[in-house]
């Protein structure tokens, strides 16, 4: 018996509102048709039998056995589970009146308001009143909660026999009298749940006394439920009674109450080791996984570390080129695996925790930690790495730079020293007039001056030296040795200049002519041959510029030089006017010249072929700036380009990541649904790399032009490459959620199947389409789904598997008690609001559903299996489970030891206390 004291203590005025109203209709019933009377009459006599003979005894005719009111308390008594109070056992009318108000009495303490059914009716054998008193009963005690309005209870009942006939040719249940009249109904319900005891294919729709005759016998037979109706009396009646056929179609309701044990038992174990294989299999891909990625992160990070300097700039960028190669094609994969691994894992850890097994622990360096640890020391190996490669190239670049110049410089100085050494060291003034001394001396003087001119070189060189050696060069000892001897012979140069000088000045008392013009125009001529040397020296000079503003200060520099060329010009020509005057004065005076200059060796024509190369120089250096200058507008142009497409790039991850953020919160429809909807967004995300890709052929064409910063763009190619890396591994993560939401769900119970009659119960009941039931909707919703709460309590206890409470769910044969009812209101209502949404129902259905393995169920259903023994054979497991997993418990099966063992003999209990204990794999 199904105790109800505690869900039923209690009496709600919504209760007798129902129950009024349902009298008003039992009222209106009292002009039944005969033939429907008849037909009730004989179903709730077979009703009230099928509850009497477990105590003994039954009645023959309904009016007239309850009237002493002893079978009545009787009836209540049994179906109720609880006892009433102590019968009268006179025979005079005021003992039977008493009886039957204490029946009336604890149906009227259940919730159930009699209106117009009083005691002296049922003493006095009012057929009517009788039997609107026993539907009263079955509605109450076998079809439905007190409080759940009649219509709502036949709804309910209705949908669950809809459900179950859906799949059957000719059955369309509509209703509780014409939809039976054929018999196919009754023949497909006890086929949907019992297929061996009824053939169905073999009935015929235009033969329904024998298909009724074949439900009828079959469910007498087979199911222990009695025959309440007769198939002739169905057939011949143009409506047959919908009371006599719900009371009737209840019994069924209540009859597929489960599955057999063994098959219970057998799907368990099945389920837990398959988890287990599973688990295992996860587990070993994961460190297989993890093992392969930190190898790769080990192998990669010496390589990143390695700093061995190139020579060359072409040398530097191969290693660029190699880093680059290994940006776009190596590492990606690995940010998919150590993406993938962090997935694995979180999905390993949920299927644990909702199949009830200890959390796994990788082995030793091997967690989701020590990963994201070796990633981050890749991550800055690679950073630094590539700062390292570009501090290169610019050292290198810088390096080139100066060598060359450093180069063209000596060479220069080295083709002005030339036999200067000797120049300084002969004695030619030993033999010379006084005016040739004077000369030798003016001519001393101008090479002083020049030697003077020279010493900036000198120092710059040595400048370019000294940087080139802080810069380690790799041909430094070349250059040191250059720069050493040119040094040195400058030194013997200054020192053979102040020898000679002393040697003039004390030849100079002896010689006082002199030619003034000739001393004029060596003091003019030699500065201003210096600084047509200088200037052919800086338009010669190689330049290396990184921006538009350092070529146009270049660019400025030069229009500035250019501008001095008229006055140098007005100076050449002062210079060559000197020259001329010197030839005047010669020729007018008739004094024979000497070959040249005595004070200057720079000759007037030197002056003009200089000057001539000079102004060919210019418009070379014109083009040299200016297609600098359009080198620079193109690298502009490359700054833009990028610029534009990182914009674009940055903008559409921010946009994206931010639009995941609201499908995680906003997910609508069912859980595969929003799957593969994240999936196919994950697909559109993905169909982007082109995107990625053309910007990192920017990128690639910004480096080669050794182009280092780019004022157009806040975004660099790191952080875009880092933000594209975090969009993929965010919808990647979001998709993983979902995809453990369904593993909570399956591993709930909650199957496919399961979520759409869910889904459709509760569209049924929202009749207004709110998207919410009113709590009246909200029950009989639960009804339709055989919900029972007793049953429910049994299994919340542990005392029920979730088979057997499926099973129950199917066959509710009590009511959902309102101190219960007022409990699961709580649960999805919790703000009292009156309505409950789609999601609340189903957090409550898959939380009450929720069968949650344990070790003791196991062990429960091994013992099913060894038929109450407490050890399994192998045979026993290889004839109950399938191959893989009979030979799996086998395998790992302990000899049982006990004192009632047999050969063979394995120990299921220490097995399946092992698979919810401290893991061995």
């Amino acid at each position: 018996m199904v105790d109800y004291h505690a869900a039923n203590n209690q009496s709600t005025v919504g209760g007798a509102q129902t129950y009024m109203e349902q009298e008003n209709d039992w009222d209106r019933d009292l002009l039944l048709d005969p033939a429907w009377e008849k037909q009730q009459r004989k179903t709730f006599t077979a009703w009230c039998n099928s509850h009497l003979r477990k105590a003994g005894t039954q009645i023959e005719n309904i009016e007239e056995d309850f009237r002493d009111g002893l079978k009545l308390m009787l009836l209540l008594e049994v179906i109720s589970g609880e006892r009433l109070p102590k019968p009268e056992r006179g025979k005079m009318r005021v003992h039977k009146i008493n009886n039957v108000n204490k029946a009336l009495d604890f149906i009227a303490s259940k919730g159930v308001k009699l209106v117009s059914i009083g005691a002296e009716e049922i003493v006095d054998g009012n057929a009517k009143m009788t039997l609107g008193m026993i539907w009263t009963i079955i509605l109450r005690f076998a079809i439905q909660d007190i409080s759940v309005e009649e219509t709502s209870a036949k709804e309910g009942l209705l949908l669950w026999c809809q459900r179950k006939t859906a799949p059957y040719k000719n059955v369309n249940v509509q209703n509780f009298h014409i939809s039976w009249k054929d018999g196919l109904a009754f023949n497909a319900l006890i086929h949907r749940h019992r297929p061996d005891l009824i053939d169905y294919d073999s009935l015929r729709k235009d033969d329904p006394v024998t298909n009724l005759n074949n439900a009828f016998e079959v469910a007498e037979k087979h199911l222990d439920i009695p025959k309440m109706l007769d198939a002739e009396d169905i057939v011949n009646t143009a409506r047959p009674d919908e009371k006599a056929i719900m009371t009737y179609v209840s019994s069924f309701y209540h009859a597929f109450s489960g599955a057999q044990k063994a098959e219970t038992a057998a799907n368990r174990i099945c389920k837990v080791l398959a988890v287990n294989q599973e688990n295992e299999q996860m587990m070993e891909d994961y460190e297989k996984l993890a093992s392969d990625l930190l190898e790769w992160i080990r192998r990669t990070i010496p390589w990143l570390e390695n700093r061995t300097q190139e020579k060359t700039v072409n040398d530097m960028q191969v290693k660029q080129e190699d880093f680059r190669d290994y940006r776009c094609v190596h590492k990606p994969p690995k940010v998919q695996e150590k993406c993938q691994l962090e997935i694995s894992f979180n999905t390993l850890q949920t299927k644990l925790r909702l199949s009830n097994r200890p959390a796994f622990m990788p082995s030793e360096g091997r967690m989701v930690s020590d990963i994201n640890k070796a990633w981050h020391n890749l991550e800055g190996a690679e950073k630094g790495y590539e700062e390292w490669i570009l501090s290169e190239i610019r050292r290198l670049e810088r390096l080139e730079h100066l060598a060359v110049k450093f180069h063209q410089k000596c060479a220069i100085h080295e083709s002005w020293t030339d036999g200067k050494e000797a120049m300084l060291t002969q004695k030619d003034y030993e033999t010379c007039t006084l005016s040739e001394v004077k000369a030798l001396l003016r001519k001393h003087e101008a090479f002083e001056s020049d030697l003077a001119a020279h010493q900036d070189r000198v120092e710059q060189i040595a400048a370019i030296a000294q940087e080139l050696n802080e810069l380690d060069y790799y041909d430094a000892a070349s250059v040191n040795a250059r720069c050493q001897k040119i040094c040195d012979q400058w030194d013997v140069l200054g020192a053979l200049t102040h020898k000679r000088k002393e040697s003039l000045e004390r030849t100079e008392k002896q010689l006082e002519s002199i030619d003034e013009l000739y001393l004029e125009y060596a003091k003019r001529a030699a500065p201003f041959n210096n600084w047509m040397e200088g200037a052919m020296e800086d338009l010669q000079d190689m330049f290396i510029v990184h921006n538009i503003e350092e070529i146009q200060g270049l660019i400025t520099a030069h229009e500035q030089f250019k501008s001095t060329l008229p006055e140098a010009n007005k100076e050449r020509e002062a210079i060559q006017s000197i020259q001329s005057e010197v030839q005047k004065i010669a020729q007018s005076n008739g004094i024979k010249l000497s070959s040249g200059n005595p004070y200057t060796s720079i000759t007037p024509e030197s002056i003009n072929s200089k000057w001539e190369q000079a102004m060919a120089m210019v418009p070379l250096r014109d083009n040299a700036l200016q297609e600098e200058l359009n080198k620079q507008n193109s690298n502009d142009t490359l700054r833009a380009t990028f610029a534009t497409q990182a914009n674009t790039v940055g903008a559409y991850i921010q946009a994206k990541m931010e639009e995941i953020g609201r499908i995680s919160i906003e997910m609508n429809g069912t859980l595969e649904d929003q799957l593969t909807n994240l999936k196919e967004y994950q697909k559109s995300i993905i169909s982007y790399t082109p995107e990625i890709n053309k910007l990192e052929g920017y990128h690639q064409h910004i480096q080669e032009a050794l182009i280092f910063d780019n004022q157009y763009t806040s975004y660099t190619m790191e952080h875009l490459r880092v933000g594209w890396e975090q969009l993929l591994t965010t919808i990647a993560r979001t998709i993983n959620e979902v995809e453990n939401q369904i593993l909570t769900r399956d591993a709930k119970g909650i199957s496919q199947e399961q979520l759409y009659e869910y889904r459709a119960s509760f569209n049924h009941f929202d009749k207004d389409h709110s998207g919410a039931l009113m709590a009246e909707e909200f029950k009989a919703c639960l009804i339709s789904l055989g919900y029972d709460v007793e049953k429910d309590k049994q299994k919340r206890s542990g005392q029920m598997m979730s088979d057997d409470f499926r099973a129950l769910l199917i066959s509710t044969g009590n009511s959902l008690g309102e101190a219960e009812f007022n409990r699961i209101m709580g649960i999805v209502d919790p703000n009292g609001s009156g309505a409950v949404t789609f999601q609340a129902f189903i957090d409550f259905m898959s939380t009450e559903t929720t069968d949650r393995d344990t070790a003791d169920q196991v062990i429960a259903s091994f013992k099913i299996l060894a038929a109450d023994k407490n050890y399994i054979t192998a045979d026993e497991l290889r004839r109950e489970l399938p191959p893989d997993q009979a030979e799996y418990c086998i395998a790992r099966m302990a000899p049982y030891t006990g004192p009632d063992a047999v050969p063979g003999a394995l120990d299921y209990m220490s097995f399946s206390t092992a698979l919810y204990g401290e893991s061995d794999l």
